[in-house]
C-alpha cells in the first residue's frame, strides 16, 4: 500500500454527505424506518445484511464524526447516540456493527498523524467502513496479548495474531487490528480487508445479536505499511474521552432494543393479549396491574433518554477541553455520567424485553413472531461491559472522589 493511492470521493462512490446534526437524525430516521421490516426475518435466518450494511454507509452516516476540517459533519456525541440508537430500535445489529467503527475513526482523531487522517478520513467520507479485531482469543487471560506487530529480517513490519468477537470486521473495508510491537506498546494496525494472510471467519454463534459477523480474525504475516499503524499506548494518556465515548454507543444500542421491545409491548397489550381473569376488566390494555408495569417501563425509558442526552453533552464538553487543564476533570465526569445512562439502558433493555413476554401472554412465545429476539439481543448485548461495574465506579467516585480507570472497551 503506498501513501500515494489515488483517495476515493463521496461523489465517485455515490456515497450521501451529511451536512450538519439535523441532518443526520432526518436521514437516521428514514433509513430506520426502511430497514425495520426485515429484521425479525435476517435474525430467525441469522442472514448477514449485506445489503442493509451497504445501504447504512451509502447513506453518509458512518462518515458522521469524520472532523469538520476533514470535510465531515462532526456531529455531537448527543446526535450520534440518538442515531445510533434509531438504528438499533430497527436492527440492533445494524446498530452495533458500525459502534467499532466510529470508535476507530475517533482513535484516528485522538492519536493519527497528519498523513494518517488525511487519508483515513477521506475513505471513510467515501464510505470504507472500518471494522475490528481487538479482542484476544486462544488465552485464559485475556489480558496476555500474543497478537504481535514485529518488524523481520527485511526491515518489514509484520501481523500474526487470532482475535475474537471481530464485530463487523467480515463486511468491513479496513479490520483494525490491536497488538503489540516489539517494544511492547499497544499499537492498533488497519489492515484492508482482503490484504493476503488475512482471514475472516464468520464462526459468530451467539444467541442474540446473531446478524453483527461478530466472528474470528487471523492474521499471518500481513504486512503493515508506517501509515497503517497507530500508537494504541497513546489513547488514553494524556486522558481523552475514548472510553466513555465507546461506552455512550453501547447505552445507545441498548436504548434501541428497549424501544423496540416497548413497542412491541404496546402493540400486544393492546391488541393480542388476553386480561387476567381476576382483574375485573375486558381488555388487557385497562389491567391496572399491567399499567403499572407499563408506567414504570415508560418513566424508566424517558430516564434513559435523558441520561444518555446527558452523557452525549458531558463528551461534548470534555472534547472541547482536550489539552486544558480542565481536560481530565472533563473526561471524569463524562465517564461517570455515561455510566450511569449505560446502567439505565442495560436495565431497562432487559426488563422491557421480559416484560414483553409476560404481558403478551402464552401468544407471544410463539416461534412465529420472534419476539424473543429482543430479550436475546439484550442479554447478548448487554455482557460486553458489565453494569456491577458501573454501579461501583459511580458509586466510588460520589462517596471517595475516585477516578474511572481509562481503558479500551470496542
Amino acid at each position: 500500500m503506498s501513501t500515494t493511492i489515488a483517495q476515493p470521493s463521496p461523489s465517485e462512490t455515490g456515497v450521501a454527505v451529511i451536512r450538519d446534526d439535523a441532518h443526520a437524525l432526518a436521514v437516521a430516521r428514514e433509513l430506520a424506518a426502511e430497514l425495520a421490516p426485515g429484521a425479525a426475518a435476517r435474525d430467525r435466518e441469522r442472514r448477514l445484511p449485506w445489503a442493509e450494511v451497504e445501504r447504512f454507509s451509502q447513506s453518509g452516516l458512518w462518515g458522521i464524526t469524520v472532523p469538520r476540517s476533514h470535510g465531515g459533519a462532526e456531529v455531537s456525541h448527543t446526535t450520534l447516540a440518538e442515531v445510533t440508537a434509531l438504528i438499533s430500535e430497527a436492527d440492533p445489529a445494524l446498530g452495533q456493527i458500525p459502534q467499532n467503527h466510529f470508535c476507530l475513526v475517533d482513535a484516528v482523531r485522538l492519536i493519527g498523524n497528519a498523513e494518517q487522517q488525511r487519508f483515513f478520513f477521506a475513505q471513510v467520507l467515501a464510505g470504507q467502513r472500518l471494522g475490528n479485531a481487538v479482542s484476544e482469543t486462544g488465552t485464559a487471560n485475556s489480558k496476555v496479548v500474543t497478537t504481535r506487530v514485529s518488524r523481520g529480517p527485511d526491515g518489514q513490519l509484520r501481523l500474526n495474531g487470532r482475535k475474537a468477537y471481530s464485530t463487523g470486521a467480515l463486511l468491513a473495508h479496513w479490520v483494525p487490528v490491536a497488538a503489540l510491537d516489539d517494544d511492547d506498546r499497544a499499537v492498533l494496525a488497519y489492515v484492508p480487508r482482503h490484504a493476503p494472510g488475512l482471514q475472516v471467519a464468520d464462526d459468530w454463534t451467539g444467541f442474540g445479536q446473531r446478524t453483527t459477523a461478530s466472528g474470528s480474525v487471523t492474521a499471518e504475516q500481513v504486512l503493515i505499511e508506517p501509515l497503517q499503524l497507530f500508537e494504541r499506548h497513546r489513547l488514553f494518556e494524556p486522558p481523552t474521552i475514548h472510553g466513555p465515548y465507546a461506552q455512550l454507543l453501547h447505552a445507545a444500542i441498548d436504548l434501541g432494543i428497549a424501544r423496540a421491545a416497548l413497542a412491541d409491548l404496546r402493540h400486544w397489550v393492546r391488541e393480542r393479549a388476553r386480561p387476567w381473569a381476576d382483574s375485573g376488566v375486558a381488555q388487557a390494555s385497562q389491567d391496572p396491574l399491567s399499567l403499572h408495569r407499563i408506567g414504570e417501563l415508560v418513566i424508566r425509558l424517558h430516564a434513559a433518554e435523558l441520561m444518555l442526552e446527558r452523557g452525549g453533552q458531558r463528551l461534548d464538553r470534555a472534547k472541547a477541553l482536550e489539552g486544558s487543564a480542565d481536560s481530565a476533570q472533563a473526561v471524569t465526569e463524562a465517564s461517570i455520567a455515561v455510566a450511569e445512562a449505560k446502567v439505565l439502558s442495560t436495565t431497562l433493555s432487559l426488563d422491557a424485553s421480559s416484560t414483553l413476554i409476560e404481558l403478551g401472554g402464552t401468544q407471544s412465545t410463539l416461534e412465529e413472531h420472534n419476539l424473543d429476539r429482543h430479550w436475546r439481543n439484550a442479554r447478548t448485548h448487554t455482557v460486553h461491559d458489565p453494569i456491577r461495574w458501573k454501579y461501583h465506579v459511580v458509586g466510588d467516585h460520589w462517596l471517595n472522589g475516585s477516578t474511572p480507570r481509562r481503558h479500551a472497551s470496542l
